[in-house]
């Protein structure tokens, strides 16, 4: 069993404290991936794990076994970093072999492994070739295939994709992930991508100013965020924030956005913020793609409205459309058929049933389940 423990851990620079006391619990063969923006504390985290940063405070375990004092070398984990880190003298067959053949594994057993870890990665005839002669995604499938040899308890990965193209970051995401799946050795991974943290994850780490602001799956972090920051950070476009109020009217449940807009909260969101104070400033959390062109027939607790564009984006299969609501840019995503353009009216929907009021002032998301 592999499961990686973090209890209390602190990480100090002199006066900065770069970790503030995080609490993580990895599952055996759990891929969890450690998002953020920089400075967030998420490299320093894994680089804990690894044995390469002291920690100033709390436990690290791994297999249930405390490895504060352990040597990395004594942690049985292996690690691909941003760059590749291959001797350029060395084929990629011995790139791979090099940290058995450090420990006198027999010969045989060298062979076999790095022959299976060349199948895996699909690098089987590159095998006699030297580093300069291979693409960036080439090498960084090298990078794996040397870590993967070495069959650790742990694979840690810290942005292994970011010297790359996009669509070769696509490709190598798709790659990873086929690995994992084959390989099920327990995987803490970095990035500041959360497109990559949300394509990856079995569970995502959302990290801020050296905490962890929200740990789940990619689905309950993109659909029920905590706070404003996992909200606003996770998705792309980003969440739509609009300044607004609860009212009661006739006991019935209003959500304000101005003076002249005002939209019913359908039933089971009512039942969600029925604790909530009235006429106090709060805001609405709405997704780009829940504000989409006004149809007839529309779903119960979806709204129309009128507003005037201000930007338009054509994306080929939408169009995304900006416009401002009480100071706030607000996007939406609409067919691009629908004829929307800069600087014309259009009338949109909004599906409150998707909507989430946050606390303005702490960013706390309010009435979750």
């Amino acid at each position: 069993m592999a499961e990686v423990n973090l209890r209390k851990v602190v990480k100090r620079y002199e006066d900065v404290e770069a970790v503030r006391g995080i609490d993580l619990d990895i599952a055996d063969e759990e891929f969890v991936v450690l998002v953020g923006p920089s400075g967030c504390g998420k490299s320093t985290t894994l680089r804990m794990i690894a044995g390469l940063e002291d920690i100033t405070d709390g436990d690290i375990m791994i297999g249930g076994d405390v490895v504060n004092d352990v040597p990395p070398k004594d942690r049985d984990i292996a690690m691909v970093f941003q760059n590749y880190a291959l001797y350029p003298h060395m084929t990629v067959e011995e790139n791979m072999s090099f940290g058995l053949r450090l420990k006198h594994y027999p010969k045989a057993e060298i062979k076999a492994r790095v022959t299976e870890a060349a199948r895996l990665l699909d690098i089987t005839d590159l095998i006699d070739r030297k580093p300069k002669q291979l693409s960036g995604g080439q090498r960084q499938r090298v990078a794996m295939g040397r870590a993967i040899v070495r069959n650790p308890k742990v694979f840690l990965f810290d942005e292994p994709l970011s010297n790359l193209d996009a669509k070769l970051r696509v490709q190598m995401r798709i790659e990873i992930k086929k690995v994992h799946q084959k390989v099920r050795t327990t995987t803490v991974y970095v990035t500041h991508d959360q497109v990559e943290a949300m394509t990856l994850a079995d569970r995502v780490v959302v990290m801020n100013k050296g905490r962890i602001e929200q740990i789940g799956t990619p689905n309950e972090l993109y659909h029920n965020p905590a706070t404003r920051f996992v909200a606003g950070f996770i998705g792309s476009p980003a969440m739509n924030f609009v300044p607004c109020r609860l009212e009661e009217l006739d006991g019935k449940l209003n959500v304000r956005l101005t003076d002249r807009l005002a939209f019913p909260v359908p039933g089971q969101r009512a039942v969600r913020y029925q604790n909530i104070p009235r006429n106090e400033p709060l805001l609405m959390g709405i997704r780009p793609e829940h504000i989409t062109e006004a149809r007839p027939h529309a779903e119960p607790g979806v709204e129309a409205f009128d507003t005037v564009l201000d930007v338009t984006e054509p994306m080929g299969m939408e169009t995304l459309v900006y416009f401002t609501l009480e100071g706030a840019q607000i996007c939406g995503r609409v067919n691009p058929n629908w004829g929307a353009r800069e600087g014309a009216p259009m009338r949109l929907a909004v599906d409150l049933n998707n909507m989430h009021l946050l606390n303005e002032a702490s960013g706390v998301v309010l009435g979750r389940p």
